[in-house]
């Protein structure tokens, strides 16, 4: 990485986080300090840096929320970055190495480079963030359990399926309590009760659709149909190029929200009274099955969000 990284030496700083520790890179004196990943540690580190225009860290599976609660706290504006962008800003610049240090560095870099158009962190509800933990774990076990069924239907001995049966069984009660903790949650948030009861009764959205909805798509209600699409990864993206023009394909955008509407999808092309004839109409027109299903998914979450619009502002 060049030496004179940062000409205009701007007031950011890049957070490089990890289980145990936290690299900090301070842009304006190109220096950086390693500090214990725990709220104390943090606070005391980050400090002298309250008056910083922004930081940045990446999305770590977690492990980044105390430092960011950590710079919440003391007012410094923070951002936290989806991986997959910041890996192509540096592939933009032609970075290859990779240490802690070196990442930090980049991450300061683009929060000096792309910090105008950044949307700053703020701290999530905690009854919320509790309920996304929880339909996060629902989803973990309901792998767990399809493979555990998978596994009894094929040839083994007694003793296997015995002991398949009883995972089986542990699992149901296990999923059975999630359910029940998050229907307990969403009677608790503002607002939330009166937004389940109107997602629950459009045909084809079952309990565990809208509880994800619920917790993984809190902006559901205050967006456009296309930011909806979009945000939960169903917006089909354009690739064409001269005289090619392929089918448009979904990506991006938050994978449990379009797993779960995929599944309610499943259900309405089958017995729902009106999208089930759309899914006929476009499958009897060649269309492929999934590119028919995922239309399905995307009908059902423009209906939600518009009834969500509804039920928010009554």
């Amino acid at each position: 990485m060049p030496e004179a990284l940062f000409l205009a030496k701007p007031a950011v700083l890049g957070f490089d986080v990890a289980k145990d520790t936290v690299v900090i890179h301070d842009a304006r004196t190109n220096r950086s300090l390693t500090v214990a990943n725990r709220a104390g540690d943090l606070a005391r580190a980050l400090k002298p840096f309250a008056g910083y225009g922004l930081a940045v860290c990446e999305a770590t599976g977690g492990y980044e929320r105390t430092v960011l609660a950590a710079a919440h706290k003391l007012g410094l504006p923070v951002h936290r970055a989806h991986p997959n962008r910041v890996k192509a800003f540096v592939a933009s610049h032609g970075g290859r190495a990779k240490t802690d240090a070196i990442d930090a560095r980049w991450l300061a870099r683009y929060a000096a480079e792309r910090g105008a158009g950044l949307r700053l962190w703020t701290p999530p509800c905690p009854l919320r963030a509790e309920l996304a933990d929880l339909t996060r774990h629902r989803d973990h076990l309901i792998g767990q359990r399809t493979q555990a069924k998978n596994r009894l239907s094929a040839p083994a001995g007694d003793a296997i399926k015995q002991l398949l049966a009883d995972q089986i069984a542990f699992l149901d009660r296990q999923i059975d309590a999630i359910e029940a903790a998050c229907d307990a949650l969403i009677a608790r948030i503002d607002g939330t009760a009166r937004l389940h009861k109107a997602l629950i009764a459009i045909p084809g959205l079952g309990p565990a659709t809208v509880r994800t909805l619920i917790a993984s798509l809190p902006e559901l209600g205050a967006l456009s149909a296309k930011q909806a699409s979009s945000l939960s990864g169903l917006a089909p993206h354009p690739r064409q190029s001269g005289r090619s023009d392929p089918r448009r394909t979904m990506t991006g955008g938050r994978p449990a929200i379009r797993r779960a509407l995929f599944m309610a999808a499943l259900s309405a092309a089958r017995a729902h009274p009106n999208l089930s004839r759309v899914y006929k109409r476009l499958t009897d027109a060649g269309k492929p099955a999934k590119l028919a299903i995922a239309a399905i998914a995307r009908k059902l979450l423009v209906i939600a969000n518009a009834v969500a619009k509804t039920a928010l502002a009554n």
